[in-house]
């Protein structure tokens, strides 16, 4: 694991990152609804020169069943060139996969190998007695170690949090937070480095969330509306930003690239009010003159389709229309385009946000959807099932992925019939769809698919030190 010099993938700053030679692989986590099939990671060939070009060409089964595989990420990246903590001679080699329902972690090692190779597992008891977390969620590698948000607490339904795992063993360290004031609800985090900050946002504890949308708690507002911001260094929260009651499920988060920059974007599910969905922009707040404040403000509104009852799950039939579901976004490595997916229309949008408070939408890729089901491409006779959901970007910004699945019991809350499993790479200039690019069905063999990450770093995997 230890190399004399940095890992060619590390790059000092996202300039760097975006002139780097394009991805080959994509990882992807496959689960089975069912839970009676292991989950699995599938490998797909994204070098459009290759004869294997968009099919599977890895895969590796998980050893057990019912983990429901949902987000991972890489044991290292560009942050370990930071100065305050440095660790250049690590790899960007293991793969950290949780399961959001067993709670276990998967350590994969993909070095020299198609198919990655499972190193290590931390069980569910490991992660609760060192941290006090279960149910893991989002994973990112910081400088000084692997950090692991989480949506439960252990043996209680929460509070969720983060946790830390050690770089090279990735054995469970304890705890991140040193002082959580009134944080309790969990989801994703993310930081601005340079600035010692940490954002946090929220969901729901497990039981919140893993039998599908409750209607009673979405309509008494009781999932989350907040942004958290921390001191990095202290682990101490310093500040609660409340979006408003009615903007239910404040998911994800994806701050500014450039290390010099202190604002990012945050992606909120669903009104109340309305059924919209919206992207929010938190920032510095200029009316506190030293800086230590920080406000958030709507930037983005998507409303509700129309559509007639009879072609509307049940979930849905009482509101005669389609939420967009805004359940994913991520920003290009150079800060310019956003990328918002609206899983309930069947919507990818893409935004010019190169001045961040005034998004201006540039283009729109509608494939799949609740009542559309808009086909693709390459199949044009197949009604698609599921929407855009999770977003990956390439590094240089020119090429986007996208998977169709939300989360089990939610697939099959807004998509009785079936969510069924497909991919798409879709280019950013023209925004269209790859026709050489869309394995789905039993191309996957019969899991659905969620969170993808790409060989040697993509947009949401990296923070930078230098701009």
């Amino acid at each position: 694991m230890t190399l004399w010099k940095p890992d060619p993938t590390f790059y000092p700053s996202p300039r760097d990152a975006a002139e780097a030679p394009p991805e080959k692989l994509a990882y992807v986590a496959a689960f089975d609804r069912s839970a009676q099939r292991p989950d699995a990671l599938a490998v797909l060939d994204t070098d459009p020169g290759s004869p294997s070009y968009g099919t599977v060409v890895g895969w590796t089964d998980l050893p057990y069943t019912g983990d429901e595989l949902h987000h991972f990420g890489w044991n290292a990246c560009s942050s370990a060139l930071c100065p305050y903590a440095p660790h250049p001679h690590v790899e960007r080699r293991y793969l950290i996969v949780p399961g959001l329902r067993s709670s276990r972690i998967y350590v994969y090692d993909t070095k020299d190998r198609v198919s990655p190779q499972l190193v290590k597992i931390v069980e569910a008891e490991e992660l609760g007695k060192r941290a006090g977390y279960s149910r893991p969620h989002t994973v990112h590698c910081g400088p000084e170690g692997l950090y692991v948000s989480a949506l439960g607490g252990y043996g209680d339904d929460g509070p969720g949090g983060i946790a830390i795992l050690d770089h090279n063993s990735f054995d469970v360290l304890g705890r991140w937070e040193v002082d959580r004031g009134p944080q309790y609800l969990a989801y994703d985090f993310w930081w601005h480095i340079n600035h010692d900050v940490m954002v946090t946002s929220e969901w729901g504890t497990p039981s919140m969330i893993e039998d599908g949308v409750v209607g009673e708690l979405l309509l008494g507002r009781k999932y989350g509306h907040k942004l958290h911001f921390w001191d990095l260094r202290k682990r101490r929260h310093v500040q609660e930003v409340d979006l408003g009651d009615q903007h239910q499920m404040t998911l994800e988060l994806r701050p500014a690239h450039d290390p010099t920059k202190t604002y990012g974007f945050a992606g909120v599910v669903v009104s109340v009010e309305d059924l919209s969905a919206s992207v929010w922009l938190w920032h510095r707040d200029v009316r506190h003159g030293d800086g230590s404040r920080w406000a958030a403000q709507k930037v983005i509104s998507i409303p509700a389709e129309p559509a007639s009852p009879d072609d509307l799950p049940d979930v849905l039939k009482p509101f005669g229309a389609v939420p967009p579901l805004v359940t994913d976004i991520d920003l290009s490595v150079d800060d310019q385009r956003l990328y918002v997916s609206c899983w309930g229309t069947g919507e990818l949008k893409q935004y010019d946000v190169s001045d961040p408070f005034k998004p201006v939408e540039i283009g729109s890729v509608r494939l799949g959807g609740i009542v559309r089901r808009d086909a693709h491409p390459a199949a044009p006779d197949e009604r698609l099932a599921g929407g855009p959901q999770m977003v990956e970007v390439s590094r240089d910004g020119r090429r986007i992925y996208v998977t169709n699945s939300l989360y089990g019991a939610w697939d099959d809350q807004f998509y009785p019939d079936g969510v069924g499993a497909w991919m798409a790479k879709i280019d950013a200039e023209p925004f269209t769809p790859d026709e050489r690019f869309f394995p789905h069905g039993d191309d996957f063999r019969g899991l659905r698919v969620h969170q993808t990450r790409l060989q040697g770093g993509d947009a949401s995997s990296d923070s930078y030190c230098y701009p």
